[in-house]
């Protein structure tokens, strides 16, 4: 409620005033209060108040399953149902779960500030790393994680690296190439790269396969790609065909050995009973080289002052605590957890038909006087500030101008036709259900060479609106509106005009785009619904012309 959030903001204000901490909460679309908003799952816009997605994307995917030609050979969405309803997004394998977090992002992004004055500041998709919270998949735990559990990376991490590099817009060039380059003889499959490049060739063995269909801004697809031994390399362009990015796998050698590396504290492992050590093993080849598709049972011994706290993997209770455990992509991690005797911990691995593996760590003597440390755990540890503080000035690029609206005028409901242009998402204008009335007819603030017409449609993601759009008589814009979480883009034929008219012109087609299934089984509302074939509902409209439109006729 508005009484309670401000009542946080007073305690804040209180204990934290020179902090900077906005204080906000999911949905509060129309607070007075609240510093900022934003729905779960849904894009919410804003000129005055930041907007944030509090859950962009959910869906799962199980590091181990990189797509349906890698062993251990798991079909794409193949699970049980949860709680009755289809479950396949959140059974994905990696390559899918990468292009859904891609794909869902791209929703936001294109809305990013720069893009008008109504826009998102972005998202969060709350889960990092696979954890034992909530979950809707086949295994007992969620894996919606752009890391699995042991913090080891899904290619949906590196398909965030490239689209987030920067504070607005990308600042960085990247590419990344979905997957591994270790497939079997005679396999044919699409390559999907993720890049920040405006074009992306692909090279296998030097051979160039063209250029990738882009799609979503940052995904490039690459159909019926042969799978060769060798290396894959993918090769991204600026808009003016220079040489940006690219990024290389090859085809690893046939399974050697086990290698551990031992991930700790820079200053060494404490004798304290608390501190953790990570121990990673990969299966390489007689090159060092990680065998992606190994999925071999390791078995570990461990001999010294620590206690075997383990790692996860797929079987038994997840390998809880289990001192025997597979890699998972050829790789998987395990935490050591020292005791408060100082010493020498010796571990080892072995697998059937690999060469074994071994590492020492050295627990150094933790000082304590009356039960108590004489330093925290964090000491000496690095912080990451290379990205510096928040610009100053503007970060992002202007693409296109928002043309205000000042008068609306409807076939039916004329007294909420306003709602519609209100900034208010809570809000909204429909007819009465007959076609004869799905009308509406906006007047612009002046005569604006429009090229794009952005709305947030009643039922956004269960309906669709075949609609003509024309500005000063002239038709510029005939189709089918997308459904979708939030906003949908048409672009228009560019033309000059003050008097702009949107017209149903059928029935409505009806039916949820998406199936995402809420953890109560449910599925979220998407905005005021009407049964009525008829219906034309608009929850927001902003109205466009390019960047460039504007500066024209400035001059």
């Amino acid at each position: 409620s508005e009484e309670h959030m401000q009542e946080m903001k007073d305690i804040r204000d209180k204990y934290d005033p020179y902090g900077g901490r906005a204080i906000g909460s999911r949905e509060m679309l129309d607070s007075k209060v609240a510093e900022y908003g934003g729905e779960m799952l849904y894009i919410n816009k804003s000129s005055t108040f930041p907007m944030w997605a509090t859950e962009y994307s959910r869906d799962e995917g199980l590091r181990k399953y990189w797509d349906e030609f890698s062993p251990p050979y798991h079909k794409d969405g193949a699970g049980p149902l949860h709680k009755g309803q289809p479950a396949t997004m959140y059974n994905r394998n990696q390559d899918s779960h990468a292009r859904e977090n891609v794909v869902r992002w791209f929703d936001y992004w294109h809305e990013r500030p720069g893009t008008g004055k109504r826009v998102s500041s972005g998202g969060v998709n709350i889960v990092f790393s696979d954890t034992n919270t909530h979950y809707r998949g086949e295994e007992n735990y969620r894996r919606s994680g752009e890391t699995d559990a042991m913090r080891i990376p899904k290619d949906g991490y590196f398909a965030h690296q490239v689209m987030w590099d920067g504070w607005v817009e990308t600042e960085n060039p990247r590419t990344h190439i979905m997957g591994h380059w270790n497939y079997e003889e005679g396999v044919t499959k699409d390559i999907m790269i993720v890049s920040n490049g405006e074009a992306v060739e692909l090279f296998i063995n030097g051979e160039s396969k063209g250029r990738g269909e882009q799609s979503h801004r940052f995904l490039f697809m690459f159909k019926n790609i042969s799978f060769q031994p060798g290396s894959i390399k993918a090769v991204s362009y600026n808009a003016e065909g220079k040489q940006e990015s690219e990024a290389q796998k090859t085809t690893a050698g046939k399974p050697e050995a086990l290698r551990l590396t031992v991930i700790n504290h820079p200053n060494g492992m404490k004798a304290d009973g608390h501190d953790l050590a990570l121990v990673e093993v990969e299966v390489v080849d007689a090159q060092g080289n990680r065998c992606p598709t190994a999925l071999d049972m390791v078995n570990f011994t461990m001999d010294g002052p620590a206690e075997w706290r383990g790692g996860i993997a797929q079987g038994p209770d997840n390998h809880i605590l289990a001192q025997n455990l597979p890699v998972e992509g050829g790789v998987n991690r395990v935490l050591v957890r020292s005791t408060t005797k100082a010493g020498k911990i010796k571990l080892k691995a072995a697998a059937e038909g690999l060469k074994a593996a071994a590492v020492q760590i050295k627990t150094n003597p933790v000082k304590v006087n009356d039960g108590l440390a004489s330093v925290l755990p964090g000491d000496n540890l690095p912080s990451y500030l290379e990205r510096g503080p928040t610009p100053q000035g503007q970060s992002y690029v202007v693409t296109r101008n928002a043309v205000a609206i000042v008068k609306a005028t409807a076939g039916a409901n004329q007294d909420k036709a306003a709602h519609s242009f209100d900034e208010n998402e809570l809000s909204n204008w429909s007819n009465d259900g007959k076609l004869s009335t799905g009308w509406i007819m906006y007047e612009l603030e002046r005569p604006a060479k429009v090229s794009e017409v952005t709305m947030k449609m009643n039922s956004w993601r269960n309906r669709s609106y075949p609609i003509v759009i024309e500005l000063d008589g002239k038709e510029v814009f005939r189709g089918n509106t997308d459904r979708t979480l939030g906003y949908v883009t048409l672009k228009l034929t560019p033309h000059t005009g003050k008097q702009l008219v949107i017209r149903l012109t059928g029935a409505n087609i009806d039916g949820d785009a998406f199936g995402i299934v809420e953890i109560t089984g449910q599925i979220e509302p998407s905005g005021e619904g009407s049964t009525a074939k008829g219906t034309l509902g608009i929850t927001e409209i902003e109205v466009y012309e390019t960047a460039e439109s504007l500066t024209s006729a400035a001059q």
